[in-house]
């Protein structure tokens, strides 16, 4: 029987070699084929694990409480809702995220989404596919430069998005409660309160983990205040936006429409309406991906199991208020 034991709750991808390669730096048995969708699957496959590796599966109080022994939970992602910290925290339990994977890969993402719903890309694209050669189905298009562009949240990848922006001639502003004025000066972008962002700006971009402060920040009051020619991007976190106040608002002409990459539940349901709205442009929550950022993304995942299982804290710890508490050194 081996030291320790660690548990993929579940995954999606098509190998799972490159966490192996990491697991066989240590005594580990390493369990990759469950895909638990029950809060109930996840207990039963973690219990007595020393370490969980988690994809979409919930890691709940109830789950953490069952947990035996649990030393590190790692999760392939940015965001961490779906794991209860506070939970996790109490249990002396590192948690561990990968926060700059694909920092350029969203950025790219969230540009592209820009470009393509200001200049109707996929409006035309269909159009052509159909046997209508006709610019003016698109009208109107309006030119980018000078155009303004409104970030929610100055962490790395909107700092990224800045500066792609700012290469079209677009004037950046943002707002993160964070993050002083002489901060973003830095990177030539201008600090505005939320509500004089969205009133101002051509196109908003949203960049804000899930936390209970940001949840469905943008409802029905906030598209009231946007302009009625801005539009709304998202490659965030999907209930960030009240989806029902997003619908309204595009129904109402209250804003020109919006490109995302992520929504209130995933996998969209064929019969949501934003499928329906040809000013809506929807891909898959595909922003994080590369065949680059996946492997980085599958590797520290799982090294940073490893790192904990040594004796070490992880290199990127959710919870810091854990450092000095537990029996880990500093790499």
């Amino acid at each position: 029987m081996s030291k320790f034991k660690v548990v993929v709750t579940d995954h999606e991808y098509e190998s799972m070699e490159i966490e192996r390669q990491e697991m066989s730096k240590i005594d580990v048995d390493f369990y990759d084929s469950y895909q638990c969708k029950t809060e109930d699957e996840v207990i039963d496959a973690t219990k007595d694990a020393d370490g969980v590796i988690v994809q979409y599966a919930k890691i709940t109080p109830r789950v953490i409480d069952h947990l035996k022994k649990c030393k590190v939970i790692s999760t392939y992602s940015i965001g961490v809702d779906k794991i209860d910290i506070k939970s996790a925290t109490a249990k002396n339990i590192c948690v561990a995220n990968v926060p700059d994977y694909c920092v350029d890969e969203v950025s790219d993402h969230a540009v592209l989404l820009m470009l393509a719903i200001a200049r109707k890309l996929t409006l035309l694209n269909g159009k052509v596919k159909s046997g209508v050669w006709d610019y003016k189905v698109s009208k109107p298009i309006y030119r980018i430069k000078g155009k303004k562009l409104g970030l929610i949240g100055f962490g790395k990848i909107p700092k990224l998005v800045a500066k792609k922006a700012q290469s079209f001639g677009m004037k950046v502003y943002a707002y993160d409660p964070y993050i002083t004025a002489e901060e973003m000066s830095k990177y030539d972008v201008s600090r505005m309160e939320f509500d004089d962002i969205i009133q101002t700006v051509d196109f908003v971009s949203i960049h804000v983990p899930l936390l209970p402060s940001t949840k469905e920040m943008f409802n029905e009051a906030a598209f009231k205040k946007m302009k009625k020619t801005s539009y709304l991007i998202n490659a965030a976190r999907g209930p960030v936006v009240d989806e029902k106040a997003l619908i309204e608002a595009l129904q109402n002409k209250e804003i020109a429409g919006a490109a995302l990459d992520v929504v209130y539940k995933e996998p969209i349901s064929k019969d949501n309406l934003l499928v329906k709205m040809d000013n809506v442009i929807i891909t898959p929550h595909v922003a994080w991906y590369s065949e680059e950022s996946a492997e980085a993304l599958q590797r520290t995942t799982a090294q940073q199991v490893v790192q904990v299982l040594e004796g070490y804290y992880p290199k990127n710890l959710v919870n810091r208020e854990l450092k000095g508490k537990l029996n880990l050194k500093e790499r």
